[in-house]
């Protein structure tokens, strides 16, 4: 049976503890709204460039004097896989459910003869995949987001994996991430960045008006399809930080009320131990009063 002491100093740090979890739940609320709003406005802006894009391209996919980035190297056998995490754990299973698909993904891909390579986003995943992949990571960003997701972010995070493109080290770019749906709910979400896969909407939806382009299709894409990457990884950051604010104020409720009720135990166990230690006395001192 655990002494008084010792009882008495599990619970000063499980209430140690559940002030931090308190805490913690309070930042991520107040973090949350803001990146809940900055991921909701971005949507709008990246689905209508992409049905754009996808309206433009629809006539030059398959030309053989299409863009790179809407035609590809015609062939899919080098994948590059994105996998977007964060830099601070606490998070729930935030990053458990991004590095589980793309794990499941690396083992699928790679049954099927194909080569993977790695880009990482976060430290957690850069952690995590070191461990199991770790000849297969090319490059990892840390710290992205930290004061707040920001456009240049993006753009280097783009830039780096068009320059990785133009190069030829991969034929396919997928990126991992969740995608926010509520405080208690993220989706894990996979979307294939090149080459650009147009919207169902802009291929079947169509439309009997023909336009007149100047300058010609293939010059405006290829100008706004290295864009396109740049918002569509933007919105990717946008979507993740709300999803990590949502996972992390969750589990940190979660804590909290679990070490409520671990103090509520301990308080009892407590009481109980106390009790015992002073009926023995109490029958300790009849006792001896009785031989007496």
């Amino acid at each position: 049976m655990p002494s008084l002491k010792d009882l008495r100093t599990r619970i000063r740090s499980v209430q140690s503890t559940k002030k931090i979890t308190a805490a913690m739940k309070v930042v991520a609320a107040s973090r949350l709204k803001k990146a809940q709003d900055a991921a909701e406005s971005a949507r709008p802006y990246a689905q209508r460039m992409e049905r754009m894009l996808g309206s433009l391209a629809a006539s030059l996919i398959g030309q053989p004097h299409a863009p790179a980035l809407l035609g590809g190297t015609g062939k899919d056998q080098t994948v590059l896989l994105i996998v977007a995490t964060s830099d601070r754990g606490l998070a729930g299973g935030f990053n458990a459910t991004i590095l589980r698909d793309a794990r499941r993904q690396i083992r699928a891909l790679q049954a099927e003869g194909k080569t993977v390579k790695i880009v990482t986003i976060g430290r957690k995943g850069r952690d995590s995949l070191r461990r199991d992949h770790n000849r297969l990571v090319l490059e990892s960003f840390v710290e992205i987001g930290r004061k707040g997701v920001t456009y240049p972010e993006a753009k280097m995070i783009a830039e780096s994996i068009i320059a990785r493109f133009e190069k030829g080290e991969f034929d396919v770019a997928r990126i991992v991430f969740n995608t926010f749906k509520s405080a208690m709910t993220q989706i894990v979400t996979t979307r294939q960045l090149v080459p650009f896969t147009p919207p169902d909407a802009a291929i079947g939806g169509g439309t009997s008006v023909s336009y007149d382009f100047e300058p010609e299709e293939a010059e405006i894409l290829a100008e706004l399809l290295p864009m396109n990457i740049i918002v569509q990884i933007f919105t990717v950051l946008l979507e993740n930080t709300a999803s990590e604010q949502g996972s992390r104020m969750t589990a940190m409720d979660n804590a909290t009320r679990n070490a409520g009720r671990m103090i509520d135990r301990l308080t009892l166990n407590y009481n109980r131990t106390r009790q015992a230690y002073i009926t023995k006395e109490l029958i300790e001192i009849i006792s001896g009063a009785d031989a007496l």
